[in-house]
C-alpha cells in the first residue's frame, strides 16, 4: 500500500527488496463471516498469506485479494494452491521470542504450553495464564523485547516501530489474557500459532482456487474499481502508520468502491479510545487493539454510516 509501512515489503531494518512477511494471517476471519451479507457477496481483502481469502471463498463469497508485495502475493497464490505454509519474517521473530521465553519460564516449554492450549474452559485458562504463564520472568523478557527502546524496535523498520503501541509488553499481555478468558484455547488456531508456533491437532491449511489475486496498492484498486463494485472490504493495519492525507484518500476510495449498505472491517494494533475495542474482544487472534465494523450509509457524509456493534 503506497504511503504505508507495507510499501517496501520488509518488516525488518536493512537494505534489500521485498520479503515474505507473513507465513499465515493473524486475523480472525470469523468476524467477517459473522457480519458479511449472505453468500455471494463481492468482497475485497488483503491477500497476505491467504487465510482470510480462503475462508471467505469457502463461505461462498466472490473474493478479490490484493497485496502490494509481489513476494507475499506469490506466496499466497502458491499456498492457496497446494496448502504449504512457509515461515515469514513475522514468524521468525515470534519463534525467537518463544525460544527465549521457554529458556526462562518452564511453563513456556512445549509440553506445558500444549497442555495449556488444549484447555476448553476460559475460567481455567485465565487461572493458568495468571498463575503459570504470566510470570515475573515473562514480564521482564517482554519489557526488554517490546518497549519502544527494546529489541523489537531496533529490529523493525522505523515505519513499523512507530506503529507499535507504547508499553506494548503490557498491552500484549492484556490482550492475550482477554482472549484466554473469553474463548476456548483448544478451538483457537490463532492462539496456538501465536504462542506455540503450530496449529491445533487436525487443523487443515487453507486452500482455495477461487479468489482473484491482484498485485497492487489496495487503495488504487478501490479507486479504479467501478462505483459500488464491492459489498464489503476488510482491511487490517492499513491506517497504522500513514497520516491523515492517506486516511482521507482511503475513506474516499472505500465510499466509491463499496455500495451503500456495504460493510467495512478495519483492524488496528493501536489501543482503543473512548469508543472501546469494538469487535477486538471477539477476534481470537489476541493481537488487535481495535476492530471496527461499519455499514456505509447511502449518502456522502460520514454521519450516515453506522457502526455495527458486537
Amino acid at each position: 500500500m503506497k504511503g504505508t509501512p507495507w510499501q517496501r515489503g520488509r518488516l525488518l531494518a536493512g537494505a534489500g527488496g521485498p520479503r515474505l512477511l507473513f507465513g499465515r494471517m493473524y486475523e480472525d476471519w470469523g468476524i467477517e463471516l459473522t457480519v458479511l451479507p449472505e453468500p455471494g457477496a463481492r468482497v475485497l481483502c488483503i491477500a497476505s498469506a491467504g487465510d482470510t481469502a480462503a475462508a471467505l471463498h469457502d463461505a461462498g463469497h466472490d473474493v478479490t485479494a490484493v497485496d502490494i508485495n509481489p513476494v507475499q502475493l506469490a506466496y499466497a497464490r502458491e499456498r492457496l494452491a497446494c496448502g504449504r505454509t512457509t515461515e515469514g519474517s513475522a514468524e521468525a521473530m515470534m519463534r525467537l521470542g518463544r525460544h527465549i521465553a521457554a529458556a526462562m519460564v518452564p511453563a513456556w516449554r512445549q509440553p506445558a504450553l500444549r497442555a495449556f492450549l488444549s484447555l476448553e474452559d476460559p475460567v481455567e485458562q485465565a487461572r493458568v495464564w495468571r498463575a503459570e504463564l504470566d510470570t515475573p520472568g515473562l514480564r521482564r523478557l517482554m519489557r526488554v523485547a517490546l518497549r519502544p527502546s527494546g529489541a523489537l524496535a531496533v529490529a523493525l523498520r522505523p515505519s513499523f516501530a512507530d506503529v507499535v503501541p507504547r508499553r506494548f509488553d503490557n498491552v500484549l499481555r492484556r490482550r492475550i489474557e482477554r482472549t484466554v478468558a473469553t474463548h476456548p484455547n483448544a478451538r483457537n488456531p490463532w492462539l496456538w500459532h501465536l504462542l506455540c508456533g503450530t496449529e491445533p491437532p487436525g487443523t487443515a491449511v487453507p486452500t482455495a482456487s477461487g479468489p482473484a489475486l491482484v498485485c497492487d496498492d489496495v487503495v488504487h484498486t478501490l479507486e479504479q474499481a467501478p462505483a459500488g463494485s464491492y459489498d464489503a472490504v476488510t482491511l487490517s493495519n492499513i491506517l497504522d502508520g500513514p497520516g491523515p492525507d492517506f486516511a482521507r484518500r482511503l475513506r474516499t476510495a472505500v465510499r466509491h468502491a463499496v455500495r451503500p449498505g456495504g460493510v467495512v472491517v478495519i483492524r488496528s494494533f493501536r489501543e482503543p479510545g473512548p469508543a472501546g475495542a469494538g469487535w477486538a474482544s471477539q477476534d481470537r487472534s489476541a493481537l488487535w487493539g481495535i476492530v471496527r465494523v461499519i455499514r456505509l450509509g447511502g449518502g456522502r457524509g460520514p454521519r450516515e454510516d453506522r457502526r455495527i456493534e458486537p
